[in-house]
């Protein structure tokens, strides 16, 4: 797919590190997470920063061109539904093989390269924690792939999404299903993480701009 354009940093972006919001049936702004709604789209963007932003500069009627009303809490709607699409992407995973669950499991997937990312809910004991990091650490050190982890759901969360009791570690395994879950997570982590400065780029921008016409 071609890039899109952020309506809020004026800058091109792939698909899949935006997000698509249109005008539903009522008027309001709805994100579109799979890039399927009907009708004219604007995207952003990944970061929660740049959408509350668009809420607060009233960027969505501009961009869909129409009357629209956008949530003053947009932002904390979009986090909550693409939390619970990463859930439901582990869940799958889970059921075709590509998370494994229980520290001892999480260790040995990690020193044998089978991970590609691991997960921790927030009740984990910093020693459990520090354990799976030295893994981590080791298979780096030994010229392996970095593994990241993620601490993205609230406690219990992984409990529901894996259909295991008591799940404290994670690990998501290589392959198709776990790539997939993989993409989502990184897509949450990157929506929670707050965007380039604006400002330094538009005016970095302008000043080009201002050079260029000099010429």
């Amino acid at each position: 797919m071609n890039d899109r354009t952020c309506i809020v940093s004026g800058v091109a972006g792939a698909p899949d590190r935006m997000i698509r919001f249109v005008a539903g049936p009522d008027g309001t702004v709805v994100p579109d997470l799979k890039h399927k709604l009907p009708g004219r789209g604007c995207w952003i963007s990944a970061h929660r920063d740049y959408v509350d932003r668009a809420v607060g500069r009233k960027l969505f009627g501009r961009a869909l061109r129409q009357e629209v009303a956008a949530a003053p809490d947009l932002g904390v709607l979009v986090e909550e539904l693409l939390a619970k699409r990463a859930l439901g992407q582990l869940g799958l995973a889970r059921k075709a093989g590509a998370v494994v669950t229980g520290a001892a499991q999480v260790d040995k997937s990690v020193r044998n390269g089978a991970a590609i990312a691991v997960l921790h809910d927030p009740a984990a004991a910093p020693d459990g924690v520090r354990k799976i990091s030295q893994a981590r650490t080791f298979v780096e050190r030994m010229d392996g792939p970095v593994i990241p982890a993620f601490e993205s759901f609230r406690e219990g969360e992984l409990d529901l999404a894996l259909g295991a009791g008591n799940v404290i570690h994670a690990a998501i395994l290589d392959g198709q299903p776990g790539r997939a879950a993989m993409r989502q997570l990184e897509l949450l982590n990157r929506f929670r993480t707050p965007g380039p400065d604006i400002k330094a780029k538009s005016g970095a921008r302008n000043r080009a701009a201002k050079e260029k016409n000099t010429e």
